[in-house]
């Protein structure tokens, strides 16, 4: 049997209903109040007043409008058929936001303004007094705070100093110029003392006082305050502007939407955006050791033992399920897991928009980053304007990426320290940089590289690898390079003959073999050494066409007729 490709795109998937027959249903309105019984004729005011009632099997329908609060949910369900759901109304638009509107807003001079805000408004939590930290964190040698100022949904940029905020000079400060941001963007700065915190903003030809003006007050919004909640689903909702913090793999990670080290959640059918950092987080619980790893790979390798003495395990955390959202504008990570994503699936979800700012960097930002992805599902996702696309890294096992549509990312796929063993099929990664394979045991069949492909060896870090689908440490290895499998992928490349990026000629210097065959190779994109069945290199370049047709993704690939001449394999070079 010839050719050879099939590649599923986005589909969005079906909800999970709801047993009405065991389910009571408590209903939120902003016309509502939390002294009612809420029922649909006297809904409760706030989410929060009905999460407080609800029990395992109970239903909250929130009804159109905006909620500025945030869920900390009390309690979640029992089982997969006694969870508690939290659900807009149907047809319904429900915005729930970690921000406050400011009104208050003096001219001070030209396009800036100042408003100055009493500390009340933040409780416990001060988003101008909060800085990004953490281990793998990098501020460029600024200071970074989890506060935001918003015009009309969009956000403004933080100044480094106040009098950049007043600068009258048609220059822009060097930091702006080297993030490639707009000159013209609008700056904020703030101070805060005991009792007020004052933000001075630029807001360039405009009123702010005639405008829809948010600045963050709260650092999440879904996110229970202990462990352990489990079968929770969220659907529906628009969750946005919180001033989440850094999660590096080695700290409680918070999104804005977040599990907390807990099992059988549904994040479903979501807009969730604008998040100093992460947007949905399926990760670590806190600890006393949070961000003392000295970013070193001995440290996390500490923090995966601690794990295993707090309940990482199949029967305890993780089984996610992760679909149907749109996650955009997160300076950090779209979805972010270290640990507690095992197990889990993250399916049609629309990422978009991740760490395009580059005002701080760090080792952990990309439009899904997930720790110990074990037996993880991460399929039908459309990625694409992303630093990078996937970064799976270390203990990617038994993970499968399949049919995921990755494009306009800086790399579309990391795979870092993993021993695998790891499939990554049916997906079209069209990015100038496809993949960067710093990974043993992966299987990549079915796939189109229109980018870049570079392997590398990491002989100074040795990290886990486990019994097949625990989460226990089996030991510990280093990775050599090589040991993967290409079968049936079409490459791309970019027409230079002497180029070595584009193809597997990249493996032919690592130290274990590759395992090859069916493969296709175009315009460049050249072989490893030691393959066979490969269909000879053409030099005609395929021509390709991304289209979007109502809400679905098509690509047009057009070659001629040597593709036909392509014989599809199965390891051993058995032909098919």
């Amino acid at each position: 049997m010839k050719p050879f490709f099939l590649i599923a795109l986005i589909a969005q998937g079906a909800l999970h209903g709801v047993d009405s027959a065991t389910a009571r249903e408590f209903h939120v309105s902003v016309s509502g109040s939390n002294t009612n019984c809420g029922n649909r004729a006297a809904p409760f005011r706030t989410i929060q007043h009905a999460a407080q009632a609800a029990q395992p099997g109970d239903v909250i329908t929130v009804h159109q409008g905006t909620y500025r609060e945030r869920i900390n949910p009390p309690r979640g369900g029992t089982s997969d058929k006694r969870r508690i759901t939290y659900r807009s109304g149907l047809g319904e638009r429900v915005e729930i936001k970690g921000s406050e509107l400011i009104t208050n807003w003096a001219r001070v001079h030209g396009d800036v303004w100042v408003a100055a805000i009493p500390n009340s408004v933040f409780s416990d939590f001060n988003p101008y007094t909060n800085q990004i930290h953490g281990d793998w964190f990098d501020g460029k040698g600024r200071a970074h705070h989890t506060g935001a100022v918003y015009l009309n949904g969009d956000w403004l940029i933080e100044a480094m100093t106040k009098d950049e905020v007043f600068s009258e000079s048609s220059s822009s400060p060097a930091w702006l110029i080297a993030a490639n941001l707009p000159p013209a963007s609008n700056l904020w700065f703030a101070e805060a003392n005991a009792t007020t915190t004052t933000i001075w903003a630029q807001f360039k030809g405009v009123n702010p006082n005639q405008q829809r003006v948010e600045i963050n007050a709260r650092q999440t919004v879904f996110y229970p305050d202990q462990p352990g909640r489990d079968y929770i689903t969220v659907r529906g909702f628009s969750i946005s502007q919180g001033a989440t913090p850094w999660a590096p793999p080695t700290a409680e990670q918070i999104g804005l939407v977040g599990t907390h080290w807990s099992k059988g959640w549904i994040i479903e059918n979501n807009e969730v955006s604008y998040s100093i950092c992460s947007g949905i987080a399926l990760g670590k619980y806190g600890d006393q050791w949070d961000n003392t790893s000295a970013n070193t790979a001995e440290g996390y390798v500490e923090t995966v033992e601690r794990a295993l003495q707090t309940g990482w395990s199949k029967e305890r955390v993780g089984h996610h399920l992760v679909r149907g959202n749109t996650i955009s504008h997160c300076e950090q990570a779209g979805i972010v897991g270290s640990l507690g994503a095992a197990f889990s699936t993250v399916a049609d979800n629309t990422i978009h928009d991740i760490h395009t700012r580059k005002l701080f960097t760090g080792a952990e930002m990309a439009g899904i980053k997930f720790h110990g992805a074990i037996d993880t599902v991460i399929v039908r996702n459309r990625i694409y304007h992303t630093c990078l696309g996937l970064w799976l890294d270390w203990m990617a096992q038994g993970t499968r990426v399949s049919a995921n549509c990755f494009y306009q990312n800086g790399r579309d796929l990391f795979v870092e320290v993993n021993h695998g063993p790891f499939i990554v099929d049916n997906n079209l990664f069209l990015s100038p940089a496809s993949l960067l394979d710093v990974s043993e045991g992966g299987a990549y069949l079915h796939n189109l590289f229109m980018g870049t492909i570079v392997s590398a060896p990491e002989p100074f870090r040795q990290t886990p690898y486990h019994p097949a689908h625990s989460t226990a440490l089996a030991g510990l290895a280093s990775v050599k390079g090589g040991d993967c499998r290409f079968y049936n992928n079409l490459f791309v490349g970019s027409g230079r003959q002497d180029s070595s990026e584009f193809g597997l000629t990249t493996y032919d210097a690592r130290e274990r073999p590759l395992f090859t065959g069916g493969n296709v190779y175009y315009h460049g994109a050249r072989p490893c050494r030691n393959e066979s069945g490969a269909s000879r290199p053409f030099q005609t370049e395929p021509i390709t066409d991304l289209t979007q047709v109502d809400h679905q993704l098509v690509l047009n690939v057009r070659t001629g007729p040597e593709l036909n001449q392509a014989e599809t394999s199965v390891d051993g070079g058995v032909n098919m």
